[in-house]
């Protein structure tokens, strides 16, 4: 899979963009063509998607948006066009926010989005997108070191033991959780 691509803005239209890396052009479906300008360096956080009969890209500028999307397309009957459009449409705050406070009318003014889906929306995502003690988004640092310590063979019951631990340690790098997440695993044996 592809994790992210750095290059030059080669073309862009829309919602896509042409990225060239090192002379190889990469075809990204994007939502924010106001974000960025012509042989403008960029990164972008990548998203592919495999089909029988469709290999596509779709790119963020940030990871946090690119968690969102994840989460989005996990939803029953909710694609990735769907949910680039929903993103491209509004900021990730909005609609986090929107979820986390349960505004059917608000999810289904986005396009693609009827009233059935915005109830599965709310349903699937509620409460898995904001921390419970701080209400804010989770931070993708702590979010990152979750999943490498997964990739590491521990459990999921076991990460999620010590993650209030690690939640009230805010502002750290993905390193400086997993390495305060290990400690803590390893004080628990």
């Amino acid at each position: 899979m592809i994790a992210f691509i750095r290059g030059k803005v080669f073309a862009y239209g829309i919602d896509w963009i042409i990225l060239d890396n090192q002379g190889i052009g990469y075809r990204i479906f994007f939502g924010h063509p106001e974000a960025i300008k012509l042989n403008q360096e960029i990164q972008i956080f990548t998203y592919q998607h495999v089909r029988e009969d469709e290999l596509s890209l779709y790119g963020f500028l940030s990871l946090e948006e690119y968690e969102l999307f994840l989460k989005l397309i996990s939803v029953k009957g909710l694609g990735p066009k769907t949910a680039m459009g929903m993103l491209s449409k509004f900021h990730y705050e909005q609609i986090v926010q929107s979820i986390e406070n349960g505004d059917v009318n608000f999810l289904k003014g986005l396009p693609g989005i009827g009233g059935k889906t915005a109830s599965q929306i709310i349903l699937d995502l509620k409460g898995k997108l904001v921390s419970a003690q701080s209400n804010e988004p989770i931070a993708s640092e702590l979010t990152d070191a979750m999943e490498g310590l997964k990739s590491l063979g521990y459990k999921q019951g076991e990460v999620q033991s010590i993650a209030n631990k690690l939640r009230e340690q805010p502002g750290l790098s993905s390193d400086e959780y997993l390495k305060l997440g290990l400690q803590l695993l390893m004080k628990k044996k």
